[in-house]
């Protein structure tokens, strides 16, 4: 051992990736239903015998539709968790100023709930409490689970979901904008970008990457074949 005290171990540091961010979940989420709807709105009019022009139309339409009802979406519902999220951390920075004694208690009490001795939990809690933002941060995050500061963005997580979702949607119409008549090169193109999609999902999980791809690629390949199948059978009927 070169360095240091002997029996003493070196200081090991390390990251993590962030795993609380607004933008990672919508963006996955957004390009993922892009492709798997589009492409499957696209097989169901193609099933039906739609015309090339009809099976753009409904393309180009959906990617439309659905990236901003994704945005909207995500954007209402981040917006709602952090409007609540800051009203609880209001009703805290209350009780801290009304009842500081029963909050620096309640801090101790929870220090002693994870296995801290109660004079050192009493300590901690009294020493956190002399700064009151301190305080207000440490029981936030105890009681409620966020840090006030860093909530989740409305504008970044709807951003992420339109942007994914209409790259995501606009991959099965490409070929019918370069002028193909069948579904089958857009069927290449969406099984493609599915199975690419899965793979790299897993890249920021513990799956394997052709897991994840194979697993992207069944669910999508299902879903399209679902839609071709009422096409088909309505196109045939006439309905």
């Amino acid at each position: 051992m070169t360095g240091g005290r002997p029996g003493v171990r070196p200081e090991h540091h390390h990251q993590h990736r962030d795993v609380t961010g607004g933008w990672l979940r919508p963006a996955v989420f957004g390009a993922m239903d892009g492709l798997v709807s589009n492409f499957a709105l696209i097989a169901g009019v193609a099933g039906g015998q739609a015309s090339q022009k009809v099976v753009l139309l409904a393309g180009l339409a959906g990617l439309a539709a659905g990236a901003f009802s994704m945005a909207a979406g995500e954007y209402i519902s981040v917006a709602s968790q952090a409007e609540l999220a800051e009203a609880e951390i209001e009703v805290e920075r209350l009780e801290l100023a009304r009842h500081p004694v029963a909050e620096e208690q309640e801090l101790a009490e929870v220090f002693e709930a994870r296995g801290v001795d109660p004079e050192t939990a009493a300590e901690v809690a009294r020493q956190l409490s002399r700064d009151p933002d301190e305080a207000l941060e440490v029981h936030a995050k105890e009681e409620l689970g966020v840090t006030p500061g860093d909530l989740p963005s409305p504008l970044l997580a709807a951003g992420s979901s339109f942007l994914s979702f209409a790259v995501g949607a606009l991959l099965p119409v490409l070929p019918y904008l370069l002028g193909a008549t069948s579904l089958w090169p857009a069927a290449g193109i969406a099984a493609l970008g599915l199975f690419c999609a899965g793979a790299l999902v897993s890249r920021i999980t513990a799956r394997a990457w052709w897991f994840g791809g194979s697993r992207q690629l069944l669910l999508g390949a299902a879903a399209a074949a679902t839609t071709y199948g009422f096409g088909a059978l309505i196109g045939t009927n006439g309905l």
